[in-house]
């Protein structure tokens, strides 16, 4: 089956949010990208709840660079506040993914059709996405385009391995874990000459139990997207 795909993620701002640091309001990002960050840019190239993207591995391209500004996020009760967050600048990717089927939704058994999806999300992405892409935050616009993962120089292609310590890693939603329970994945983060391997979801070891969450249904011609109608009509 195919099903992998390989592009290019690039902005001039980023902010990959650690937990730590969203307590008193003041975000600070990541050096680099969070597997769950990368799989909301793969959603928003391309997503059917029959599938599940699986982020490979991401190429770090430019160096580490940070920039501290003052922002006026939206409270509850309405209005702004005031806050420091420090994002990333200047940032480019190359991203290796891949998606597999969704065995948690039997009921789109019969939209697991082999090269449908595959053929989709890559016309999808030489669009630069079906929906708008991000860099972790909707304030830091995103830009996709397919490429070949690991053509081109990186700045870090030289540095044999640079640790990042316990990092988030992602969610465990219901929908694809088959349990009504939210919880939340860390893995250890190394890149070696530029290139961080992403552990599987179910090969992270360290989880916290957020709360109880239910799958949120889907019927097999409920969530068709004009594209698909047009073909389904073709």
């Amino acid at each position: 089956m195919k099903n992998s795909i390989s592009f290019r993620l690039w902005g001039r701002y980023a902010l990959f949010t650690d937990p730590i640091t969203k307590i008193g309001g003041e975000k600070c990002s990541y050096h680099i990208p969070t597997y769950e960050a990368l799989k909301g840019v793969l959603k928003s190239i391309y997503w059917k709840p029959t599938l599940i993207w699986h982020v490979d591995r991401v190429r770090v391209m430019k160096s580490l660079q940070t920039q501290t500004k003052g922002t006026k996020p939206l409270v509850w009760g309405g209005g702004n506040s005031l806050a420091i967050y420090t994002f990333l600048h200047d940032v480019e990717y190359q991203v290796e993914a891949h998606f597999e089927w969704n065995e948690h939704r039997p009921e789109l058994e019969q939209d697991r059709i082999d090269g449908k999806h595959f053929t989709i999300a890559n016309r999808m992405l030489e669009k630069g996405g079906r929906q708008d892409i991000f860099l972790g935050v909707r304030d830091c616009q995103g830009y996709v385009e397919p490429c070949e993962f690991g053509t081109g120089e990186s700045v870090y292609d030289n540095i044999p391995e640079l640790g990042f310590g316990l990092m988030f890693h992602g969610f465990d939603y219901p929908d694809e874990t088959g349990i009504d329970e939210l919880h939340s994945r860390f893995f250890s983060a190394v890149m070696r000459s530029g290139i961080i391997e992403f552990p599987r979801p179910e090969e992270c070891e360290t989880r916290r139990f957020i709360r109880k969450m239910d799958a949120k249904p889907f019927g097999l011609n409920d969530n068709l997207l004009p594209v698909e109608l047009e073909e389904k009509t073709l």
